[in-house]
């Protein structure tokens, strides 16, 4: 178990580079409440305050409205489980070999000696927490756990003090929760036995038996066990009332949540609140069936909407607002029609998940990575904001560290950065570079001017499973970013443009360079 003295606590005016600097006594004791609420596969366009045109979602309004709306911020990459490592370690997930997407059954990926985000509000006095979609591994070893007892690692060995979560997401087995390192509710006359290799003897699956699918049908995958009517991706038998509906997964993540702030009142928290909304299957709440008219997809914006409110909702009844940062975010860009048959595609209706922006999940195309964030605290943002200052999820751990006091082991973060100025408006800096990660781990540099794609062999240039442009290409691509869309490659006529960037990359990959 990991043991970390209580750093020096600060909070006082940022400074221009964004460190802030412990003064009073009383300064220490008006550290916020943080809470990171995390959508999953939700995209550049996909909100009402970023231009969404078929859906409402006045909760998160209600953020933007008060708070600090980025224009240009970026996951460090458009699939899950390597953006969700990244911010929780501030380490780039392409710096090791196993951080893609992962299996349900996959073993921690992050690593229980490992510095995570809960680590440093932990050492700063905080109480911590995470909530729903995890995708990041449980349990020593891949395809080893033993659903039926305590697991062997959990998330109380990365700093998490209390957890609710989902083993992996909706798509893949197992279908339970897991609390504080066990199955919730579980069934001791249905144990739970996961395979990603074979089907168990006698256990249907979506591919031959269709006929059991009564809740949502497979377009492409996601043909192997059945939970609740859905076929999943890997096999699974058991698990009998631990078992979720797909169509609670939101209220119950939500439920835990705001019982966790109501338990926390009197002290400061910080709290990791991933829904599994907008990823599929999408089968949202019956009271939003019927909602809008971009079906499932449009439904479950709607219900990712909802879990925002009842956050905001507890916190106004608790007195908790005014002190709170809340900074909302996703994981990576949007894909339409990712393996269920929800007519998400055909229902579009002229919205456009991505915005004006090329690619989507999995692509190197803005897309995948510039997603919305949205930064929440009255006590100290006073006024409406739209930055479009340039940012990344990977700085945060540095940022909120610089914020608490907490004191950053040595080697640990390393790519993270103190921005915390451009976090809470004080600061119009832009980061001098971003770095964006694609599913097929080809590597960019966005900086404000420029993208640079590094060439890659992949011969795909469009996922034909989900219609997403990858943007693959075997030749530099050099995009200029004042023009939207990525539409000109214009590697050949600034030569010296993409040397330059191609060296920035090549220092980042060899740690060789330091952010100024």
């Amino acid at each position: 178990m990991k043991n970390y003295s209580i750093g020096m606590l600060s909070l006082a005016a940022v400074s221009a580079c964004g460190t802030a600097y412990a003064q009073t006594e009383k300064e220490k004791t008006q550290l916020p409440n943080v809470i990171f609420i995390y959508a999953d596969d939700l995209g550049y366009g996909d909100l009402e305050c970023y231009g969404a045109r078929n859906v409402s979602t006045p909760n998160v309004n209600r953020l933007a409205e008060n708070g600090i709306r980025f224009t240009n911020g970026y996951a460090s990459a458009s699939t899950s489980t390597p953006s969700r490592y990244s911010l929780l370690t501030g380490e780039y997930a392409w710096r090791r070999n196993d951080t893609g997407i992962a299996r349900g059954d996959a073993g921690m990926i992050i690593r229980p000696y490992q510095y995570t985000m809960a680590d440093m509000f932990k050492s700063a006095g905080y109480a911590t927490a995470a909530f729903g979609k995890w995708h990041l591994g449980l349990g020593e070893k891949t395809g080893k756990q033993d659903w039926n007892a305590p697991l062997a690692a959990s998330l109380g060995d990365l700093g998490f003090d209390y957890h609710y979560i989902m083993a992996a997401t909706a798509d893949r087995v197992p279908c339970v929760f897991i609390e504080n390192g066990v199955v919730a509710n579980y069934d001791p006359e249905s144990p739970i036995y996961v395979s990603y290799e074979k089907n168990f003897e006698g256990e249907p699956t979506g591919k031959q038996n269709p006929e059991l699918l009564y809740n949502l049908k497979p377009s492409h995958g996601h043909d192997q066990s059945i939970v609740n009517g859905i076929s999943r991706i890997g096999y699974m038998k058991g698990g009998g009332k631990a078992l979720w509906k797909d169509e609670n997964i939101a209220d119950s993540i939500t439920a835990h949540a705001v019982e966790y702030i109501r338990n926390h009142r009197d002290e400061r928290f910080f709290m990791y609140f991933a829904t599994n909304d907008i990823h599929v299957p999408r089968f949202p709440h019956e009271r939003f069936r019927g909602k809008n008219k971009m079906g499932l997809r449009g439904e479950a914006i709607m219900q990712f909407d909802w879990s925002v409110g009842q956050l905001l909702d507890v916190l106004d009844e608790l007195g908790l607002t005014e002190n709170t940062l809340i900074i909302l975010s996703s994981d990576n860009g949007p894909v339409v029609d990712d393996g269920y048959q929800d007519r998400a595609v055909e229902l579009l209706n002229g919205h456009s998940p991505a915005g004006d922006l090329r690619g989507g999940k999995y692509s190197t195309f803005e897309g995948g990575t510039r997603v919305p964030v949205i930064v929440h605290w009255p006590a100290y943002i006073k006024k409406p904001q739209v930055s479009d200052v340039l940012i990344s999820q990977i700085d945060w751990l540095a940022s909120l560290a610089a914020l608490t006091g907490a004191r950053i082991p040595q080697g640990s973060a390393y790519d993270s950065y103190d921005r915390l100025g451009n976090l809470l408006g004080t600061d119009s800096t832009d980061r001098p570079w971003v770095i964006e990660h694609a599913a097929n781990n080809t590597l960019s540099v966005r900086t404000t001017k420029w993208k640079y794609i590094e060439p890659n062999d992949d011969k795909r240039t469009i996922l034909k499973a989900t219609n997403t442009e990858l943007g693959n290409a075997d030749v530099p691509q050099l995009y200029d970013m004042t023009v939207v869309g990525e539409r000109e490659n214009v590697a050949e006529k600034y030569p010296e443009k993409v040397f330059e960037l191609e060296r920035i990359l090549r220092q980042v990959r060899n740690r060789t360079i330091k952010m100024k």
